[in-house]
């Protein structure tokens, strides 16, 4: 939904050191744990919780997405689940921020909590130390969005006429296998997903509808269609 990915965002306006540092380390160690890395590096050198919910509040947030999503959560008949990489602190600031705090049924992401010195305590959503997906088309060790999808539609009783998929990312890839032919996938041109329906979406049977997008406008124009 957000011109901007938030795990980068953070660290970009505070402490472009760190960032240069995950964009380093981003193939040695699991995403999630390299956030919660640099969060702790961040609090290390004084960056404050105000900095990082300021930080978050100013991130870019084209106006129409929020037209979009209040559009179709008006018309009463859409319910909506965020299913993100990112963190819970991180995605509720910039929902509340953008005044669109009660826009999700259901928020599937990555723990995270403010300690009493202000560190951000995030946590992967799948314990390293437990249980672990069974994903095999390359979801993230930390959750994978299609077990989730697939739980929270037996959680609403799978009634739902039309799923619509909006994503861009490596990850949104095995979720949306798992769409039928009805669906749709509103998929961002220029991504990692992209290029994953374009090199694997017939090998891996995807069924779903798939239709592009660039710009936040354009999910206006296609949400007013549905």
């Amino acid at each position: 939904m957000a011109d901007q990915d938030t795990d980068r965002w953070v660290f970009e306006v505070l402490a472009p050191d760190l960032r240069r540092k995950m964009k380093t380390l981003k193939n040695d160690i699991q995403w999630t744990d390299l956030v919660a890395q640099s969060l702790r590096e961040a609090h290390a050198r004084g960056i404050t919780k105000d900095q990082v919910i300021h930080a978050l509040q100013i991130m870019p947030y084209h106006p129409a997405m929020v037209r979009a999503v209040t559009g179709l959560k008006a018309g009463g008949k859409t319910t909506f689940l965020c299913l993100s990489n990112a963190n819970s602190v991180f995605i509720s600031t910039i929902l509340e921020s953008k005044g669109l705090q009660t826009l999700f049924e259901e928020i599937i992401t990555n723990r995270a909590e403010w300690e009493p010195s202000g560190l951000l305590k995030l946590q992967r959503r799948v314990d390293p130390e437990g249980p672990q997906h069974s994903c095999k088309v390359g979801c993230s060790p930390n959750m994978c969005k299609g077990e989730e999808l697939e739980a929270f539609l037996v959680r609403k009783g799978g009634d739902f006429d039309r799923l619509v998929y909006v994503g861009d990312g490596n990850n949104d890839f095995c979720p949306i296998l798992r769409l039928r032919r009805q669906d749709i996938v509103f998929c961002r041109t220029s991504r990692g997903l992209s290029k994953r329906i374009a090199n694997e979406g017939e090998e891996k049977g995807l069924k779903a509808q798939v239709q592009y997008w660039g710009g936040a406008w354009e999910i206006e124009e296609k949400f007013r269609d549905l």
